[in-house]
């Protein structure tokens, strides 16, 4: 079994560009309804991979979606300062600096341009790399 998460954003565009900018995340396809609305994105980074796209379109997952807060999504990364130091570049709300915890992982947090947090850090849940 695999898991994704998938988000909905305001502005799915500029979500993709603050992933790949200040996150280091790929795309891997962007597909665009003819209102210029993102219909399905999804963006890599390792591994791992998340799916996105644009509020307010049709469809029962985006009806479920339309009204729900903010999500957290933890990344693995193996130079969490490295990663940081990009994301604070380019302007990202950083909620915690880099931190070594009791667990012996280290990790930041920081909060994407609609509220949804972001850990990025090298405990890999499970042992999975």
């Amino acid at each position: 079994m695999s898991m994704y998460p998938t988000i909905l954003y305001s502005d799915a565009k500029a979500a993709i560009r603050q992933l790949k900018d200040a996150f280091g995340f790929t795309e891997v396809c962007a597909y665009e309804g003819e209102d210029g609305s993102v219909m399905h994105a999804e963006l890599s980074c390792g591994t791992g991979l998340v799916m996105l796209g644009s509020k307010g379109r049709e469809g029962l997952f985006a009806k479920v979606m339309a009204n729900a807060g903010p999500v957290g999504v933890y990344v693995v990364v193996s130079d969490v300062d490295a990663h940081y130091k990009r994301a604070a570049e380019q302007g990202v709300e950083i909620l915690m600096e880099p931190t070594d915890q009791d667990y012996g992982s280290r990790d930041y947090m920081a909060r994407d341009a609609e509220g949804n947090v972001w850990s990025f850090g090298t405990y890999a849940p499970g042992g999975a790399e």
